[in-house]
């Protein structure tokens, strides 16, 4: 797929994975939709593209508050009047076991993560209906193949999102609507740190292996490699890939 021209739209386009494909794609000459919470960090985002500015829309998005998901689209259409490609990448982590997490936080994960993120995705399927073309990508992650003490909620919310786009994909079949799930293994980013506990509060600390990740611009370079080919679904990581094969075939090996 040649992605010239095309009209993209990234969330959690402010930071980490969002940011290193917002700067990948701008290099491959596509038209830009970047969108966070954080207009300040959008806006510095913004300020490294060498995009004109009719070919990049900064439109902040809370996706905690997914009822105004029409509205965001409205937004789009009315600049570019098209989406080719939805990078549904915002989201965000915990640390915290399942019985110190309070309830109001584990819906807060899952409306980011799981409804905030199909919300938008189902509003704009809805114009590449239309159109009789499009491409949606998800970025889960490994831990929504298996779950790890601390990440029980986040692990959910990465599981729910291969239920639903798997479906998802062969519904939108018909259309030309084509769903790449990603899922990353460890990435250095500041997800770790931003993480939140159970009671709502930053973790304000990395975990080693974010920061023995692989870098956001590797990482990015994989992933358009991946947008610009016919798969359903690839990993995308170093070694810590190989748990998923090992749980796959040797599952006590995570409970011993």
């Amino acid at each position: 797929m040649d992605l010239s021209g095309k009209v993209i739209w990234i969330t959690g386009a402010s930071s980490g994975i969002g940011e290193a494909i917002t700067y990948a794609l701008a290099k491959e000459g596509c038209k830009l939709v970047i969108s966070s919470r954080r207009l300040e960090e959008l806006n510095r985002v913004r300020s490294n593209i060498s995009l004109a500015d009719q070919d990049v829309l900064v439109l902040p998005i809370d996706l905690e508050q997914h009822q105004h998901t029409d509205e965001w689209v409205k937004a789009v259409m009315e600049k570019f009047n098209r989406i080719d490609i939805l990078i549904n990448n915002g989201g965000i982590s915990q640390k915290s076991f399942a019985l110190a997490t309070d309830a109001a936080i584990e819906r807060k994960i899952m409306d980011i993560n799981y409804f905030g993120n199909v919300a938008l995705s189902k509003a704009v399927a809805r114009i590449m209906q239309q159109q009789k073309s499009g491409k949606i990508a998800v970025i889960a992650s490994i831990i929504g193949k298996f779950g790890l003490p601390d990440l029980s909620t986040y692990s959910a919310s990465k599981h729910a999102l291969y239920g639903f786009y798997d479906s998802f994909r062969l519904e939108l079949k018909e259309d030309n609507i084509s769903v790449l799930i990603v899922s990353p293994g460890f990435i250095n980013t500041n997800v770790a740190i931003n993480s939140v506990t159970g009671d709502g509060k930053l973790v304000n600390k990395n975990s080693p292996a974010m920061e023995n990740g692989m870098k956001t611009g590797v990482f990015a370079r994989k992933f358009i490699t991946a947008l610009k080919s016919t798969k359903n679904h690839k990993y995308i990581g170093k070694k810590e890939l190989l748990s998923v094969p090992f749980k796959t075939f040797f599952p006590n090996i995570f409970t011993a």
